[in-house]
């Protein structure tokens, strides 16, 4: 069973940066998501567990970079020169049979984590 935890979440002034992390093991394909207030839950970027390689939505793919460190069993979400309209709850997902092929949807990954909240100030 893969098993996802978020951390790295916080408050931070806009313009800086921040890494979020997710512990997660077991896995073919991570992906990254933000839901903001009154909007739906929009995938980010993902990353494949074998190959490295990466999707990145267009809107973010400038400020925002998907990693991973298998020795730690941790993606991570780098986001720079962050924006008041990067706030939200941050969710990491996983899938376990089968590798990413896109930017990442909802319907795609089975397994979740909590989420951690970002919180950018003006």
């Amino acid at each position: 069973q893969v098993q996802l935890q978020e951390s790295g979440g916080g408050s931070v002034q806009a313009g800086g940066s921040l890494r979020l992390s997710c512990a997660a093991s077991g896995y073919r394909c991570v992906g990254w998501f933000r839901q903001s207030p009154g909007k739906e839950r929009e995938g980010l970027a993902s990353i494949n567990a074998d190959d490295s390689r990466t999707f990145v939505a267009d809107s973010v793919k400038d400020r925002f970079t998907i990693s991973r460190d298998d020795a730690k069993n941790t993606v991570y979400l780098q986001v720079s020169s962050v924006k008041p309209e990067d706030s939200g709850m941050y969710y990491c997902a996983a899938a376990r049979w089968y590798r990413c092929a896109g930017i990442p949807t909802t319907g795609t990954f089975p397994d979740w984590g909590q989420g951690t909240q970002v919180t950018v100030s003006s």
